[in-house]
This record gives structure tokens, C-alpha cells and sequence, in this order.
């Protein structure tokens, strides 16, 4: 493993657009602070990878800074290369750091083989689509002393932490009933999307309205135990059938109800980017309390002289990712969206330290001691703090094969998921 004044070295495995949006540039800052190594990213083919090594604003923000491409970028964009990645993480010294971007469906493929190689992880929510799969890796990374963390990232909304201390706190009593909603633009339609958003693999429910499922759990400490989801189809430009519009509906522990609405669907030239917002009423002692954040406003609007932004007026969220000038060279990522990338970049470079000196059995508990604390103080996302979030998935995938019939969450006498009689 890595020794404490080592940097991490990183395998990116996916180059589209959440890597090109959020992780490379998060990654870049670090690189540039001194906090991790190499960064190498793997895809299926080089398209996507010279799309990342040429796009402009990467030149204006890290000057002089660059990854190495997997396959590399002059291969022909038709060949195909499935299984490159395993070879990429293979020839990694253990210890390190393998971020996987891939579809929701390849996870735990590419999951499983960075555990082989002993690898910490760092991925795009969801970790996997069971609670069995999640339950898999977490026994096997536990086992080797890895850390794997989730990247769901509005727990590191500074509105969120917030919320989450009050709430434990007391200040807003029992929460009771709420509504989320997450609307994507329509333009994901003519991305990659439709190439693996399709009905068997997925949804908006899973794929975006997890994201306030999880702020729920992460707020409240509440454990959902049942859903039902109904998804409204469409069809892709490339003639592919997915789910375009998915509504749920989430029951907590405590008899609370919260409506999740979700899509690919946010008119593109609209004001903001997306819609997004959470609100959850809560009650006390003969009074009620709410919480309500509205994520997708954030009080800034932008009218501009041209379209680079999509449309010539704006709402714009500063707060989950930005590229701003800064006292260092180019520009500097701020905002939950970096927050969350350095914090599980950090985990990973925490638990490599608490063995620093050791070695054998006691170099293994002692990393094993540092992800059991880490899981205790419950802000990361693993699989040992977020394994609700795969119940959910599991209840939800199986609610919409239904037409919206409810499915259990049951916990005792161990987890599982089965239809509502």
C-alpha cells in the first residue's frame, strides 16, 4: 500500500460527460495541489478521450496539465476496446485510486476488478442496482483494508450539512411528508444516453432521484420501507426505448411520505439548467416545521451576449461547480460538486495512512479501524453508510416492471426487498 507522503495515482474508468463536467477537473486541482499523481483515463474507445484532451476550457484552467489516454488518441474512434480498463488497473501498484464513470449498469464490473487488484474506489451514484451486489463489495473491500466511496454529491451541499446538524438537533421535530423533483434537459436525449438509458438498465428515478432519497436518509437518519415507481416511455433519436419521466413515491420508517420527480425533460433554452429542490414538512409539539431548497435557483442570473451557455439568459448555480479565477495559475474548481471529489479522494489517502509503519495483519486492521470510523461518521457515502440507497434502487427497478405496484423494504432479520401482497 501507499505509503503517508505518497500522492494517489489514478485510473479514470469512463469519459463522458460527468467526467468531462465534474471528476477531471476536480482531479486536475488536486494534481495541481500536490495531492495525487498520474491520471490515467480509460474508455471504450478514443473519442470520448480526445473530446476531453482538447476541450478549451481545460487549457484555460490547468495549463501545461494532461492525462494519459486509454486506448490513446490516435486509434481509430470505430475500434473498440471492452476490456482495456482491466489492464490499466492491473498494472497499477496497489493502493491507489480507480474512479469509475461508466454507466449504472457496469459498475460493479469494473467495481470488482479495481477489489481484485486491491484498488480504492471512488464512483458515480448508484454504487450497484441490489442490495446483495452492495453487500458484496462492501464485505470484500472490508476484508482487504479498501475504501470505496459513492459519489453522491449534495451531501457535501453546505445547505445540506446544514440541515442535517438542525435537524438532529431537533429544530424541526419528525419530518412528515415532502416532494423532490429532479428534471435533466432534454438534450441528454441526444447524448450518450441513449445508447444505455434504456428500460432494462434504467431510469430518472434511479439515476437522478436517488440523489434526494439519499438526502433524506442523510438528513434525517430515517430508513425508507417501501416505494412504488411508475415511469412514462419514450423514444430516443437512435430509436432506443427508455423511461423518460419516472414518479415515486418513498415511505419512511416513521410513516413520513416523500414524492420523488424525476426526467429528461428540462426544456434546454428554459432559465435554468435543470429543476431541481427538495421540501420536507416536519412536525413538533403542537407546531410544524420545513425545510426547503430550492437547488436548481440560487439567487444568481446571468443574461449574456451569446449562447456558450446554452441560452442567452440564466439561472446560475454556483454552488455545485464552477471554474473561477483564483491566486494560482488558470482557474480553480469550487462548489459540492469539487467537495465531494477531495473528500473521498482524502478518504482514500487516509486509510493508506493509518498503516503507515505497519505491516501484515496489523497494516490491515488498522485501515480497517479508519473505514470503520469513517463509516461511523456517516458523511461519506460507502457501502457500509449508504446501503439503503441499493434497497431503494432494488424496490424502485422492481415497482416499475409492475406499473407502479408497491415493493417492501424489510430490514429484520436481514435486508431485502419483495412485492407489497
Amino acid at each position: 500500500m501507499s505509503k503517508q507522503n505518497e500522492k494517489l495515482e489514478i485510473v479514470v474508468v469512463g469519459g463522458g460527460m460527468i467526467t468531462q463536467d465534474q471528476i477531471l477537473p476536480s482531479l486536475y486541482h488536486l494534481q495541481r495541489q500536490g495531492v495525487i499523481g498520474s491520471i490515467r483515463i480509460c474508455a471504450l474507445n478514443s473519442a470520448p478521450l480526445r473530446a476531453l484532451a482538447e476541450f478549451p476550457r481545460f487549457a484555460e484552467a490547468f495549463p501545461g496539465q494532461g492525462f494519459e489516454a486509454f486506448p490513446a488518441l490516435d486509434t481509430p474512434p470505430e475500434k473498440m476496446h471492452p476490456d482495456l480498463f482491466k489492464q490499466v488497473i492491473a498494472a497499477l501498484p496497489a493502493g491507489q485510486l480507480v474512479v469509475v464513470a461508466v454507466p449504472d449498469h457496469l459498475h460493479a464490473g469494473v467495481i470488482r476488478v479495481a477489489l481484485e487488484h486491491d484498488q480504492h474506489i471512488l464512483t458515480v451514484k448508484p454504487l450497484v442496482p441490489t442490495y446483495a451486489e452492495a453487500v458484496e463489495i462492501h464485505k470484500l473491500a472490508q476484508a482487504k483494508g479498501l475504501c470505496v466511496g459513492v459519489e453522491y454529491h449534495q451531501r457535501f451541499d453546505r445547505r445540506a450539512l446544514d440541515a442535517r446538524g438542525l435537524y438532529r438537533a431537533g429544530r424541526f421535530g419528525q419530518f412528515r411528508c415532502g416532494e423532490a423533483k429532479m428534471i435533466e434537459p432534454y438534450y441528454y436525449r441526444h447524448s450518450n444516453f441513449q445508447n444505455w438509458f434504456t428500460k432494462d438498465h434504467s431510469d430518472p428515478f434511479t439515476y437522478v432521484g436517488c440523489h434526494y432519497v439519499d438526502l433524506v436518509h442523510f438528513i434525517t437518519g430515517l430508513r425508507p420501507v417501501e416505494v412504488s415507481v411508475r415511469g412514462v416511455e419514450g423514444r430516443f433519436p437512435n430509436g432506443n426505448i427508455g423511461y423518460m419521466w419516472a414518479q415515486g413515491q418513498v415511505v419512511w420508517e416513521n410513516g413520513a411520505l416523500l414524492s420523488v420527480t424525476d426526467g429528461l425533460g428540462y426544456p434546454d433554452e428554459a432559465a435554468g439548467t435543470n429543476d431541481q429542490g427538495l421540501v420536507m414538512y416536519c412536525e413538533g409539539e403542537d407546531r410544524s416545521a420545513i425545510i426547503k431548497h430550492d437547488d436548481q435557483y440560487r439567487g444568481v442570473q446571468h443574461g449574456y451576449l451569446d449562447r456558450r451557455a446554452g441560452a442567452m439568459f440564466r439561472f446560475v448555480s454556483p454552488d455545485y461547480f464552477r471554474l473561477v479565477p483564483w491566486d494560482g495559475a488558470g482557474l480553480r474548481p469550487v462548489g459540492y460538486g469539487f467537495e465531494s471529489i477531495e473528500a473521498l479522494v482524502l478518504a482514500a489517502q487516509r486509510v493508506n495512512a493509518a498503516a503507515v509503519g505497519l505491516k501484515g495483519t496489523k497494516a490491515l486492521a488498522a485501515r480497517q479501524q479508519m473505514l470503520t470510523e469513517i463509516d461511523e461518521r456517516g458523511v461519506l457515502a460507502t457501502p457500509g453508510d449508504s446501503w439503503i440507497n441499493e434497497l431503494v434502487t432494488e424496490a424502485a427497478r422492481l415497482s416499475l416492471a409492475q406499473d407502479g405496484r408497491s415493493a417492501r423494504i424489510e430490514y429484520e432479520p436481514t435486508p431485502k426487498v419483495r412485492m407489497r401482497d
